[in-house]
């Protein structure tokens, strides 16, 4: 087989990948996304190992080693994200990446100032009193 179909479904991944990365606002399919730009990588590697070893006389493998070190390395990732993710969502009850963004910057949905409000809502709650 010739190395331009591996590394042409390579790219394909790839960027279906960084297209998911890019434009999906669920902080899960941003993982899962990531988890597929990785095994983009690790068909590049095993497909360039390969290639590399028919034209050397010694087959080390180092492209296979280096595979099984980054899936390794993707599963601790994705534990560890996932973690992360349940964490954020118990707390906070959305997993959406723009709204976490906007809540952990300080920022509020409406354009109002946050002080302002409860100071009116203080005096709201007083003069019904």
């Amino acid at each position: 087989m010739h190395l331009a179909y591996p590394a042409v479904l390579s790219a394909l991944l790839f960027c279906t990948g960084l297209y998911g990365v890019l434009a999906r606002r669920n902080a899960i399919l941003v993982l899962m996304s990531v988890e597929l730009m990785l095994n983009a990588v690790n068909l590049n590697l095993v497909a360039f190992d390969v290639w590399l070893s028919k034209a050397a006389e010694e087959t080390l493998h180092s492209g296979q080693a280096l595979t099984l070190f980054t899936i390794t390395i993707a599963a601790a990732e994705i534990g560890i994200g996932l973690a992360i993710v349940l964490a954020v969502h118990r707390n906070r009850g959305t997993s959406d990446i723009d709204k976490l963004r906007d809540t952990a910057e300080g920022h509020d949905t409406d354009g109002l100032d946050h002080d302002a409000l409860t100071a009116g809502q203080a005096e709201k709650a007083e003069a019904t009193a």
